[in-house]
């Protein structure tokens, strides 16, 4: 998967970054390595949601994709 990111220069120093697809996902990092980094985390942490198997049926499943 690939996914756009903005990467802006921070006033007090740095970079911060934001994701345009996901609202509210972003980081930040003392330099562009460490923020690639920083945001990499931050995507797959806006991304990953754990199902609630708390109301599935015993022929339900749950499976992985890549896109």
């Amino acid at each position: 998967m690939k996914i756009q990111v903005v990467i802006h220069k921070a006033e007090e120093g740095g970079f911060w970054a934001e994701v345009p697809a996901l609202p509210g996902c972003g980081s930040q990092g003392e330099n562009v390595e460490e923020l690639l980094g920083n945001i990499r985390e931050a995507i797959e942490g806006c991304l990953s949601v754990e199902a609630d198997t708390a109301g599935m049926k015993e022929e339900d499943r749950i499976v992985e994709i890549a896109v």
